[in-house]
């Protein structure tokens, strides 16, 4: 049975993002505390400083080579077989970790591939819990909420076919049934969306736990923002969407879902 020393935060950190610290806090403030690391690929003073102060492990990747290959090391060395990559930026509300341990622990002896929260957004130190592209997220992961459905080959892929609604840093991985280095390295921002097209192929459970448990932070400096505005993320779910579809339809969907994400731009 799964506890709190089974399960790692790691943070992936970059640069000296003013959001890190209260990420960090965030994690130290969980109803059940487990174990807390940081991983970066630019390591520097203030992230050693931050580290040091709250008496958390710095692991420092010696290679740069994008988010896909920096979330594999983090994951590689969390140490723990549940492990949650999380965003330098990002919020967790405290019952995160108590809500996914009791999530395991419910699917005991099951193979789950990982377990996944539903989030709400952060923009200019607001809570928005409601928008279009959130509504349309939890229209298609509802049925991974289901013992019944979230098994099945057929419909993880299915629902990945019309966009990525799962958000990568609400995610908790099981590294005993994933097995190691589990992102996608090609892409620059939908190395997230690959991955899970990959893991939907394979026997295993998408567990989606119904609950705003996570805040997802939207400002001018992110990374999901950046990659928007030079439409970077539609171009490369294009690409994904064409191994899901014939290619007209593939280009469709992503049309539609680039909409919807709009509400990502600032």
């Amino acid at each position: 049975m799964y506890t709190e020393q089974d399960h790692t935060f790691v943070i992936c950190a970059y640069g000296e993002n003013p959001y890190v610290e209260e990420t960090l806090v965030s994690l130290e403030q969980q109803t059940v505390r487990s174990q807390i690391k940081l991983s970066t690929s630019t390591p520097n003073d203030y992230l050693k400083d931050i580290c040091a102060r709250h008496g958390v492990e710095m692991l420092v990747n010696p290679e740069k080579k994008g988010a896909g290959a920096d979330w594999n090391y983090a994951y590689d060395h969390a140490g723990t077989p549940l492990v949650t990559l999380a965003h330098q930026d990002d919020y967790y509300e405290p019952t995160f970790t108590e809500e996914v341990l009791a999530e395991a622990r419910r699917y005991e002896g099951e193979r789950v591939q990982m377990y996944f929260t539903d989030y709400f957004e952060m923009r200019k130190g607001a809570r928005v819990a409601s928008n279009k592209i959130l509504k349309v997220k939890r229209i298609l992961n509802a049925p991974l909420a289901k013992r019944f459905w979230n098994g099945r080959i057929w419909l993880k892929r299915r629902i990945l076919a019309f966009g990525d609604p799962i958000c990568c840093p609400a995610c908790t991985y099981d590294r005993t049934v994933l097995g190691p280095s589990i992102f996608d390295t090609h892409y620059v921002n939908s190395c997230d969306y690959m991955t899970y097209v990959e893991l939907a192929s394979r026997a295993g459970r998408f567990v989606f736990i119904p609950k705003l448990l996570m805040g997802h932070r939207i400002y001018e400096g992110s990374a999901t923002t950046k990659n928007l505005s030079e439409n970077i993320r539609k171009r490369e779910d294009g690409e994904i969407l064409a191994t899901l579809w014939p290619k007209p339809i593939a280009a469709m969907v992503n049309n539609v879902y680039a909409t919807s994400e709009s509400s990502n731009e600032l």
